[in-house]
């Protein structure tokens, strides 16, 4: 990790609720197997952040403190981002929502020539950076890699995953995610929940900017369209009522796939995604929920509502707090992906205009999705970055997690940290 800057990463926005956990992950795999790599957690507050390396070296049982810098650094100080990016190779942005206090940090790290890793699962934001600052990145080398942790790297690496492991041409791929919850049942924290607020309430200027960009137009497909399930379905398979998941998960693989096709590859795959619910009367407690968010949205004091309370309107899911550490230690994930296609021998023949006729099931599994899995899908995802920069396309760019480490060992790194891609059912005629 031979470079000129002073730290190979820096955890910018390390005293918020998810930067403390990236810390205490990025302390325990650099006390493990990477213990050359040098790194500084940053943010506003210095005594926040002492408090943060003293919780961090309790919880994994070494002592940061001598070990890892602190720096200063502000959202509304350009000149302490700009020293903050310039001693880093890559940095690790915690700070969202995105949308209000993202943008400075990327322009910060473009003009110091850092790489930028986020865990954002704001398409509005996500698609925004792209447009702006793809051609900038490119330029200058750096590579500006979106969506590494639950948003959305299950998602986008287990499509590649399923397509890879598939014997034929795969024409859809519908993912399905369930939530476990233990016995001291799941919470979110406030910043998901305010970062759900404000990509509903802009939501048409996503599709403005989805417009000038011209990702709208649609991809070639290789067989039928990708069936519409509306609000609802069932699935036999799962034996779950499913509803589309809201998340940035199709966006990003969306982009993804419209990406590859663009740089020679076969015809793009058609997803969607789907999170599972347990029993009819919580599908119908959470459409109507679900409503009403979508209602107070869209006035100021629906959004001010929401936000004071969000355990109220949420039904308990969200609070200022975050989830208790019980609660963190008893979740765990699941995200199965249902792959449709053709075989080698059908494409042989050049007959695709039918149905599919084989199917192939795959799945990633793992801890709790917000505080632990994420985590350890930032920071794989920095050492990948680090390690196999030789591997990534182009010379940079603003790119999602499957564009980066399509090539990289990323999948089999988040495997042996407990982050598990497998297959369930190897691909068979239909």
């Amino acid at each position: 990790m031979a470079t000129s800057k002073k730290y190979d990463v820096v955890v910018f926005g390390a005293s918020g609720f998810t930067g403390q956990f990236v810390v205490e992950e990025l302390g325990r795999v650099t006390s493990e197997e990477e213990r050359g790599l040098t790194w500084a957690v940053a943010g506003r507050n210095q005594d926040k952040l002492n408090q943060v390396l003293e919780k961090a070296s309790a919880t994994i049982g070494v002592d940061l403190k001598d070990a890892v810098d602190v720096l200063l650094a502000d959202i509304e100080n350009e000149e302490s981002l700009n020293d903050m990016a310039a001693q880093a190779q890559v940095v690790l942005n915690c700070v969202g929502p995105y949308r209000f206090f993202g943008e400075p940090v990327v322009k910060a790290c473009l003009k110091n020539k850092a790489h930028h890793i986020d865990i954002s699962g704001e398409p509005q934001f996500l698609e925004t950076m792209q447009f702006k600052y793809d051609e900038e990145a490119k330029k200058k080398g750096v590579y500006i890699v979106q969506s590494c942790g639950f948003d959305s790297v299950p998602a986008d690496l287990g499509v590649l995953y399923t397509v890879k492991n598939f014997p034929g041409r795969i024409n859809t791929i519908e993912s399905y995610l369930t939530l476990n919850a233990g016995p001291e049942g799941a919470v979110g924290h406030y910043a998901t929940w305010q970062s759900a607020i404000h990509g509903l309430a802009n939501a048409e200027e996503l599709r403005n900017l989805r417009k000038e960009m011209g990702t709208k137009k649609p991809l070639p497909k290789s067989g039928p369209k990708l069936e519409n399930r509306g609000p609802a379905h069932w699935s036999e398979m799962l034996q779950k009522w499913c509803v589309p998941f809201p998340g940035a998960d199709a966006s990003v693989v969306r982009r993804t796939q419209r990406f590859l096709y663009n740089n020679g590859e076969n015809c793009p795959v058609q997803f969607g995604a789907y999170a599972c619910v347990s029993a009819f009367r919580y599908l119908v407690l959470l459409m109507v929920v679900g409503v009403v968010f979508g209602v107070m949205t869209k006035f100021s004091w629906g959004r001010w509502l929401l936000s004071k309370y969000p355990r109220l309107f949420s039904l308990g899911y969200f609070s200022h707090e975050g989830p208790t550490q019980k609660q963190i230690e008893g979740a765990s994930f699941n995200m199965q992906f249902i792959g449709t296609g053709y075989s080698n021998t059908v494409l042989e023949d050049g007959d695709y205009d039918g149905p599919p006729n084989m199917t192939i099931a795959t799945q990633v599994e793992g801890p709790e999705a917000g505080y632990v899995t994420t985590p350890i899908v930032m920071v794989q995802a920095a050492i990948t970055l680090l390690k196999e920069m030789k591997k990534f396309p182009a010379k940079g760019g603003v790119m999602t997690p499957g564009t980066a480490y399509k090539d990289t060992s990323l999948v089999e790194r988040l495997s042996d940290r407990g982050v598990i891609f497998s297959i369930t059912a190897p691909a068979a005629s239909n």
